[in-house]
This record gives C-alpha cells, sequence and structure tokens, in this order.
C-alpha cells in the first residue's frame, strides 16, 4: 500500500506528460498497480485508459474486444487529427493494424528477416563495434550514447536498406527527426518538413532498388510476395519508418540502458565479466528492469469494458504500461532488484500477442554484442559524472537519457 505521505511525495493526481512523472515512474507505477489499476488519464495528446498490472497488460495484448485501428471501434478518422500524408503512413504501420491485414503485412515482412539475413548482420556489428571501440578509447571519456550506442543501429539500418554512403547525410536527418522531432514544438517542423522529405528519399529509394535489386532488406521486402500480393508502395514506406523507430530507436537506448544498468549494479556488472555466457539472461534482465520501451500503442475499445470496477467505454484508447508490468511484484520476486539471472523471466520489455516486436531478434543480437564487446575490451568501465547529473527524457512512453558520459578503462 503507498502511505499518504509516499502520494504527497509523488504530486498526485497524475502528470504523465510531466518532468515529475518521468523522473519517479517506477513509484508512480507502484502507486497505480495498487490504487488505481485502470487510471484514466492522457499521454501526450491523448485521453486514454492506462493498465498498469501484469495480468491486465497480458490479457489486454491478447483480447479481441481491442483494436489498434481506431476507425474500426468508433467509426471516425482512423487518425484523430489532421497530418500530412507521410505522417499518416507512420501512424498508419502495421502495428497500427488488425486481423487480417495485420497477419498479411506481418507474414510478407517475415520473409526479409531470414535468420540468414541476421547472422550476416551479426559480423558486421561485431567489427562494427570494434571500430567505434578503437575511436573511443582514443578519447577517453565519451558520451556512449552518441559515440556507441548510436552509430550500431544506424550503421545496421543503413545496410538493411541498402542506402549509400553518400546518401547517408539526408538519411540521417531522416533519423534524427523520428528519434527528437515529436516532441515540444519541434512536432510542427517534423510533420510539414523532415517527415515529408524522408518520405521523397525513401521512394526513391524503393524506386532504385525496383529497377536494379541488392543483397538487402528492402530489395526482399519489394520482391515478398504472400499469396499473389506484394506490398505496395505507400506501405513499402510506412513499413521503413517503421523498421527505423523500432529497429534503430529501441536499440540506441536499449544499449545505453543497459550500460548504466550494469554500472549502476556493480555485483552485477561483476558477476557478467567473470560469467560472460550470462549476457542473453542479463539483456533480458535489462529489458525488465529499465526498458526503452515503457508502452505500447493503444488499442480502442468495440465495447464497453469494465475491469477493476472501471468502465472504459466503446471506443476509448487502452494502453498498456510494459514498464509497469514489468515491476510488478504479483509476478516477479522482489521487483525492484536487478538480477541478471532472474528466471523466469517473462517480462513485457517487446510486447505480446499479436503485436509482440518484429525486430526483437535484431535488437537483442546488436545489444548482446554491443555490451560483450565493451565490456570485454573496457573492464574499469566508469560513468564519467555524478549520477545526478544524469537526465531522463521527457518522452511519454519511453525511458530515455539524453546523454551517457563514461570513462573508458
Amino acid at each position: 500500500m503507498v502511505t499518504t505521505q509516499t502520494t504527497q511525495k509523488l504530486q498526485l493526481p497524475l502528470d504523465l506528460n510531466s518532468k515529475e512523472f518521468v523522473n519517479n515512474k517506477y513509484e508512480y507505477y507502484k502507486w497505480m498497480q495498487e490504487e488505481a489499476p485502470v487510471f484514466h488519464g492522457k499521454l501526450s495528446f491523448l485521453d486514454t485508459y492506462i493498465l498498469s498490472r501484469y495480468d491486465d497488460c497480458v490479457s489486454f495484448l491478447k483480447d479481441p474486444r481491442f483494436v489498434r485501428n481506431r476507425t474500426t471501434a468508433t467509426g471516425g478518422s482512423r487518425i484523430p487529427f489532421p497530418m500530412p500524408k507521410s505522417v499518416q503512413l507512420m501512424a498508419q504501420s502495421m502495428i497500427t493494424e488488425d486481423e487480417p491485414d495485420h497477419r498479411r503485412l506481418r507474414d510478407l515482412v517475415h520473409q526479409a528477416f531470414t535468420r540468414h539475413s541476421l547472422e550476416k548482420m551479426s559480423a558486421r556489428i561485431d567489427a562494427l563495434t570494434h571500430d567505434l571501440l578503437d575511436k573511443a578509447e582514443r578519447i577517453g571519456t565519451v558520451d556512449l550514447k552518441a559515440a556507441y550506442a548510436l552509430p550500431i543501429p544506424v550503421k545496421v539500418i543503413q545496410e538493411m536498406m541498402g542506402v549509400d554512403d553518400e546518401d547517408m547525410p539526408k538519411f540521417k536527418d531522416g533519423l534524427t527527426a523520428l528519434k527528437d522531432g515529436f516532441s515540444g514544438w519541434t512536432v510542427v517542423r517534423t510533420f510539414f518538413w523532415d517527415m515529408p522529405r524522408l518520405s521523397t528519399f525513401v521512394r526513391k529509394l524503393i524506386e532504385r532498388k525496383r529497377l536494379n535489386p541488392k543483397d538487402d532488406i528492402l530489395t526482399k521486402l519489394i520482391q515478398a510476395e504472400e499469396e499473389g500480393e506484394k506490398l505496395n508502395e505507400d506501405e513499402l514506406v510506412s513499413m521503413v519508418f517503421l523498421m527505423i523507430v523500432a529497429g534503430y530507436e529501441t536499440t540506441v537506448q536499449l544499449i545505453t540502458n543497459g550500460v548504466l544498468t550494469l554500472l549502476q549494479h556493480p555485483e552485477q556488472l561483476e558477476k557478467l565479466k567473470a560469467q560472460p555466457e550470462l549476457i542473453e539472461s542479463a539483456v533480458e534482465e535489462i529489458l525488465r528492469y529499465f526498458g526503452p520501451v515503457q508502452s505500447t500503442k493503444p488499442a480502442y475499445a468495440l465495447e464497453d469494458v469494465t475491469l477493476h470496477g472501471v468502465t472504459i467505454p466503446k471506443g476509448a484508447a487502452v494502453m498498456p504500461f510494459l514498464g509497469a508490468a514489468n515491476h510488478d511484484p504479483a509476478v516477479f520476486e522482489n521487483p525492484d532488484v536487478f538480477d541478471i539471472e532472474r528466471f523466469p523471466n517473462k517480462h513485457l520489455g517487446f510486447g505480446s500477442g499479436i503485436h509482440a516486436c518484429l525486430g526483437a531478434p535484431l535488437a537483442r543480437m546488436e545489444t548482446k554484442i554491443a555490451l560483450t564487446n565493451l565490456l570485454k575490451r573496457s573492464p574499469n568501465l566508469c560513468l564519467a559524472v555524478d549520477p545526478s547529473e544524469l537526465e531522463l527524457q521527457v518522452r511519454p512512453g519511453w525511458h530515455t537519457y539524453k546523454k551517457l558520459p563514461i570513462t573508458l578503462g
């Protein structure tokens, strides 16, 4: 039970978009689970009902009474306010589709993400991490996020899309817009300048791949066929946007959060250095403990649904807070303890059900390689600033840091 003193300290009622909530989210999660397991509030601009208990989140992610397509539930527009077509394509990606359209798109994309494709990238990622560490070691103290965590998935997404080196400046501008452009006043520039430019860039890239196919995942997406159907151009553009956000942004933050979490738990860090074979279990515990993705996309109620005495009306948006579920004491023993040998560990860091993250194997692989090589080459790695100086980004639905200054050694 959260005491009155704790409640006052947490400054209730909750403002989910505030710096106060971002900095103390895990304390707020405890209050939500105990006092308001179905919490009605606003996340960004969306009026939504939020679930925080593990069992409720798992059930919701598989519940046919909730759909991702807003039109199906409300009869209104899929997107509640006007936006340029390029932004609509990002908002109407595979993760906002329901069956059978979702299955058709996912089956087509699966053909591009073969085990051979991932194994091929593994060797490239390993070589890239060593190149980046060579540069970082010459400097000594770096922002790990900018110098190491970010370039890895950028290079991976470049190779997946088959983007030539000379086109990377334009492509990186688009990546930056997708990563940082949807908060504050920058959203106006993102909507009406950055996203249309990125959309045009991707369409030209698709045209080149059709004329001159290469051995990359974008070419495989273009060529993929399921029962005589292929992705049309808008679906291809939407899929590229989704792969950038899911396969790039998540990995940057997962590597960053992983390094920080290990540094904050030196006994676990020492255990991992002594037993490097625990890396897979360690990555899973990082996903549970401080996973970058704290919530899923909203789904909408097809009918009135009552849960824990709260009626969620037909058409209302609902979001499961994965970060809260991953700290639910009803499921995880000592949930606030970081334990790289935790077993079982049925976390929801990559979601669950039909919308479980398609890029999860790639993100896990990149993070595992990045952490293994960093710890092997810098066994005396340490923070370069006082922990109090680290700043979380105010990004609803995420747990991400602006920078992570470290000293290699």
